[in-house]
């Protein structure tokens, strides 16, 4: 359950920041589609894995983190993608990229551990 509470709170954290990241993107650059997009995919992660700890079984625990990893994928795609289109610094990107990834990586051990155990 250790490991559950490092992702619950690394999740936690990385959804303020893309909250951050957010108004930022809709005041300063007035972004609007994208930043709607990311705020969806990257919340959603942290939200999943809330409900897979309290899951009704470990299918359904496992299918929660599944879909919390689903969508660390998207948030990767779309940080990916505010680098590149330049809404974003290399700098700032790259650090929200850094916590998406070891989220993605504590997604797949939990899974590959749940799956194991089933």
């Amino acid at each position: 359950m250790a490991q559950n509470s490092i992702l619950l709170d690394k999740s936690l954290l990385f959804a303020a920041r893309i909250v951050n990241l957010n108004k930022y993107l809709t005041k300063e650059k007035k972004e609007t589609v994208i930043s709607k997009q990311i705020i969806r995919s990257a919340t959603s992660i942290g939200a999943n894995a809330n409900e897979a700890i309290y899951g009704q079984s470990k299918s359904d625990f496992i299918a929660k983190i599944q879909i919390s990893l689903k969508e660390t994928a998207e948030t990767e795609y779309w940080l990916r993608l505010l680098i590149l289109s330049d809404y974003i610094t290399d700098k700032e990107g790259n650090s929200l990229l850094d916590d998406c990834l070891e989220i993605k990586r504590i997604l797949i051990s939990t899974l590959k551990t749940a799956k194991e155990q089933k």
